[in-house]
């Protein structure tokens, strides 16, 4: 017999034939597929800082529906614009706005003050306590009687 009979298959496993291209397809596949996974993190993630840095926390039960849902700009701005306008946040003022108001308040105050602090008795308990013709003719002139 010849060498070469003595020489069997059944020592070595068959490996199918590999195509190299079918291969490569497979690697870049599951790199495209990776690479869009760790996109839509990305994204979930930046989405979910834009919310945090508009004062709204995603986590509160209140909030989880108006962030699922809001489709606007990611800007702090128009986050809290459409917040306020679902009354998730309340309207802030600004300070100049504050000390504005408080300004008007005081301003309320001297007035109301003013008026209640130096009310003057009615003209007709201040005549009959008049006690001179000349009295009764100023009082009457100050009232707006000629």
């Amino acid at each position: 017999m010849s060498e070469y009979d003595d020489f069997t298959d059944e020592d070595e496993p068959v490996q199918p034939a590999v195509n190299p291209m079918r291969q490569r397809m497979k690697e870049l596949e599951l790199e495209v597929k990776t690479l869009r996974q760790q996109a839509i993190e990305s994204e979930s993630t930046k989405r979910e800082l834009a919310f945090r840095q508009a004062g709204i926390d995603p986590s509160e039960p209140a909030a989880k529906y108006f962030v699922k849902g809001y489709d606007g700009e990611l800007s702090q701005e128009a986050i809290k614009q459409a917040a306020t306008e679902a009354r998730l946040l309340s309207h802030t003022i600004s300070d100049e706005q504050v000390s504005e108001q408080n300004a008007w308040n005081k301003t309320n105050q001297v007035a109301a003050g003013a008026s209640s602090s130096t009310e003057l008795p009615s003209l007709e308990a201040r005549i009959n306590a008049a006690k001179s013709p000349e009295e009764v003719i100023e009082i009457m002139t100050e009232a707006g009687y000629h």
